[in-house]
């Protein structure tokens, strides 16, 4: 019953992240110790369980399926978007400085604690830790041309969606943002617009079922290298999350919704000279620090697992 409420509480931190966009609900599986049982949990969804149930029954199915871990953190993310989602959105709404601050904060010890976990470093490995640095810059460039899915893409925009929030980084929110999607999920969702969710239901589904046999596979193969990947992908998304941006390029999408394609990075009296709003220096600094020593002191506490079946 304890792991039960600590594995609720996780995934209502995961679901609260997958809310904003720029940060991955993945980030918060990885501070907290249950990213790897995650993965290989999510990859037992296949003909295998049918098989297990054949021979061992429900309770075999439900062992198979790892679905003592999978029901509490699901019954948290889920009740996370519910709920605590729509106080995230309100506050990246009304004090977005300060919220993207504290996520910065937090994806940022992220990366060191992901770096704690890789042993034996060879110089290849600095290979996939660039790769992951450009595939952080690259995607959400790429999003926009996904309109070209046209009534799929809700299906489409989901299995991506769904796959970034397995990877700490970039998140799938965010990427949603760039298709022009973000907004009419999140409204789908708080209406319980049934159609929609089932369109981008399927698409998660999708994107669960083959992304998750990806990365178990390149665990259990290239761990080390995996790891070297996501830290560079990590620090590829931190830009994301600069509290004194300024946005230079954009687009609009269905709606009329303004999607970001560009932002220039600042220093605190440049935003303020350029917005004329206060850049809030001492509650950043504050709210940086706080989301840094919090992932630290969780990530002591949470190593990452290594479950590899």
């Amino acid at each position: 019953m304890k792991r039960a409420l600590a594995l609720f509480l996780k995934g209502a931190g995961m679901g609260a992240a997958d809310a904003v966009p720029g940060v991955s609900g993945g980030t918060i599986a990885f501070v907290t110790g249950i990213y790897e049982e995650l993965i290989f949990t999510i990859r037992r969804f296949g003909p295998d369980a049918f098989g297990a149930w054949r021979r061992h029954g429900l309770s075999g199915l439900f062992e198979h399926l790892n679905l003592a871990f999978l029901v509490p953190l699901v019954a948290g993310i889920l009740a996370s978007l519910i709920s605590v989602a729509h106080l995230v959105t309100y506050l990246l709404a009304a004090q977005p400085v300060l919220l993207n601050a504290f996520f910065f904060g937090l994806v940022a010890a992220s990366a060191v604690v992901v770096r704690r976990q890789i042993d034996g470093w060879r110089w290849w490995h600095v290979l996939p830790l660039i790769f992951g640095l450009l595939l952080a810059q690259m995607l959400p460039t790429l999003m926009p041309l996904m309109a070209g899915f046209g009534d799929l893409i809700l299906v489409a925009g989901g299995a991506i969606a769904i796959s970034a929030m397995l990877l700490p980084g970039v998140s799938g929110s965010f990427l949603l943002l760039s298709m022009g999607l973000y907004g009419t999920v999140m409204e789908g969702i708080k209406s319980f617009d049934i159609i929609l969710i089932l369109q981008f239901g399927a698409g998660c589904a999708l994107g669960l079922f083959f992304f998750s046999r990806l990365l178990a596979w390149l665990f259990r193969h290239y761990h080390t290298s995996t790891l070297q990947l996501l830290v560079g992908f990590i620090i590829g998304s931190l830009p994301l999350l600069w509290p004194w941006r300024e946005l230079v390029s954009y687009r609009l999408g269905p709606d009329e919704q303004l999607i970001p394609l560009d932002y220039r990075y600042l220093l605190p009296g440049d935003y303020t000279s350029l917005t004329g709003d206060s850049a809030q220096l001492l509650p950043v600094v504050v709210l940086m620090a706080l989301g840094l020593l919090l992932v630290l002191a969780v990530g002591e506490r949470h190593p990452l697992s290594s479950e590899k079946d």
